[in-house]
């Protein structure tokens, strides 16, 4: 009789154990997903923003064009990867989309009259404020993918996970090893 009270308790704390690591999971792949809508909230922005800072820049940039064509190719690009929801796909458009708006910032400043335009000043100061949201919403957001991944990775955590569907994430990162390199820009 007490080998089955043992073995009743055994399977209590069994199934108390799986139900806490099914409802932490949860929460990582909730956190993860928050994190993911944060980078694409800051994304959206920042493509708003720059039709906006190309057409206030345009009149005073004309041999600057090929600059602002390449801005503009990058964003369709950024905006076609984050409609696919290709995390991969995303992070290598939206790190050309940031070179190709370093070099643009890097031209504006070359500008003193461009510079001191309060419409293109505004736009800058908003586009510098996105870049800077983005950042840190790409960095919760790989935290919250390395605490999930630790968490799937863990034994035993690693013998049910499969079983309650879960998977791990990509972190948002570089692929190109240029892209990490300085931005240099030759007018």
């Amino acid at each position: 009789m007490m080998l089955v009270y043992i073995f009743l308790g055994a399977m209590v704390l069994l199934l108390l154990w799986g139900v806490g690591l099914y409802n932490s999971l949860v929460r990582l792949y909730n956190r993860v997903k928050e994190g993911w809508s944060d980078i694409d909230v800051q994304l959206k922005r920042r493509h708003d923003l720059i039709p906006n800072l190309i057409a206030s820049v345009k009149g005073y940039m004309k041999h600057e064009a090929g600059l602002l064509e390449t801005v503009t190719k990058y964003r369709a690009q950024a905006m076609e990867a984050q409609k696919s929801g290709n995390t991969q796909a995303l992070s290598g458009a939206e790190n050309m989309l940031g070179n190709a708006l370093g070099k643009l910032q890097v031209a504006v400043e070359a500008y003193p009259d461009l510079k001191a335009n309060q419409n293109v000043s505004q736009l800058m100061d908003e586009l510098s404020d996105t870049e800077n949201k983005i950042q840190a919403a790409r960095r919760f957001y790989n935290g919250q993918v390395r605490d999930l991944n630790i968490k799937l990775e863990l034994f035993p955590n690693t013998l049910f996970v499969k079983m309650f569907g879960f998977a791990k994430f990509n972190f948002f990162e570089i692929d190109d090893a240029k892209e990490r390199s300085n931005v240099t820009v030759q007018l």
